[in-house]
């Protein structure tokens, strides 16, 4: 079984941590400060032990925020020993972010220094957030001059950070009543040259569309013209959600927006009962009907049972087909029922779908058993 993730965030962290302190400021205390962060230390998840460490962060430097963040800026790259092919290398830092997300509120102008050098280590993407709750206008601007900055790193921070809603954050709840300052970020971001940006504007669209499934559909279209394939994927990587949703909106700008007229046929579900852990194997044909070509959506669409005994869907992408008149392509899904930190499975049975331009078709079931 592979290692848990929190391992690699033990308490060798604030121990490092104390030692690149110690090298910039001698007068640290290490010991207290190892000894207050590890207080509680093991029971705590992941986000939690970051916050613990700068809560110690806070009793052990200057109580001069100035004073204090200076010599954690000094300290980022000194010595550490961590390996930094870790999962959770960069993971060193979070304590960083969030000492600046807790006690820099009241020093705007260094505290965006401090974010500027932090999320070329690690990501500001969360500490940058109540800065935008508490100097929207501010941080806006000083976001807006960010996406021109050289460091991928800091342009991606400008896309990720204004995430409404963003995973293990609270979200953004004034972007989502108006996204209008964000897209005016993306807008500027859209063509950016990295991939590692492109896909953050594209998630963060993607969380606007939540909300906003018009917005993201003008967005989408107005971004489609001219567009050159780079574009294109972030279009169509930030309509993926709308898309399983079957938002007709999102199907049109893709160009799918017209019932398939296609036949599925030869289907086959095997084995139809599985043991848990195994695997069942889902093939059919799909046939163009129509004298034209046609674009078509396919997507795949299993129903897992629940705890409750209640099913729920989940969506998966397969295929996207141009079937010239009369053209048959056979298609297959593989689907691994072992257990998941994101999926636990259930016995019951199973209904599969094909979609096909937002349209679902039932495939049959499979039955899963316990061993």
């Amino acid at each position: 079984m592979a290692e848990r993730l929190i391992n690699q965030y033990g308490v060798d962290v604030p121990q490092a941590i104390a030692e690149m302190i110690a090298k910039v400021h001698p007068a640290f205390d290490r010991s207290g400060f190892v000894r207050e962060a590890l207080d509680g230390y093991d029971a705590l998840p992941l986000m939690a032990r970051g916050k613990k460490i700068a809560r110690a962060l806070r009793h052990f430097l200057p109580d001069d925020y100035a004073r204090a963040v200076a010599i954690l800026m000094d300290s980022l790259d000194q010595p550490h020993g961590r390996d930094p092919r870790q999962s959770l290398g960069s993971f060193l830092y979070l304590p960083h972010t969030m000492f600046v997300a807790e006690y820099g509120l009241a020093h705007f102008e260094l505290s965006m220094l401090a974010q500027h050098a932090l999320t070329q280590r690690f990501t500001a993407e969360f500490s940058i957030r109540p800065f935008l709750e508490h100097h929207p206008d501010a941080t806006l601007r000083q976001l807006n001059i960010w996406t021109a900055d050289p460091s991928a790193h800091v342009r991606r921070l400008v896309s990720e950070g204004t995430r409404p809603r963003l995973p293990w954050a609270p979200r953004l709840r004034q972007f989502q009543i108006d996204p209008t300052p964000v897209l005016a970020l993306l807008e500027l971001l859209k063509d950016d040259p990295e991939l590692y940006v492109r896909r953050s504007v594209a998630n963060n669209l993607n969380d606007i569309g939540k909300d906003h499934p018009e917005v993201l559909t003008a967005t989408a279209q107005a971004w489609l013209r001219g567009a050159s394939a780079d574009r294109r994927w972030i279009v169509g990587h930030a309509l993926r959600s709308a898309v399983k949703r079957g938002e007709s909106g999102a199907l049109n700008a893709l160009g799918f927006g017209k019932a398939a007229q296609v036949a599925v046929g030869n289907i086959q579900i095997t084995p139809q009962q599985v043991t848990m852990g195994g695997t069942v194997s889902i093939t059919f044909d799909v046939t163009n009907i129509d004298a034209q070509t046609q674009s078509v959506l396919v997507d795949f669409c299993v129903h897992y049972v629940k705890a409750s005994g209640q099913s729920r869907p989940k969506v998966f992408k397969l295929k996207n087909l141009e079937l010239a008149a009369g053209q048959t392509v056979h298609l297959s899904k593989k689907m691994l029922l072992a257990e998941m930190t994101t999926r636990k499975h259930y016995p019951g049975l199973h209904q599969v779908e094909v979609i096909l331009n937002g349209q679902h078709q039932t495939l049959g079931v499979f039955d899963l058993v316990k061993h």
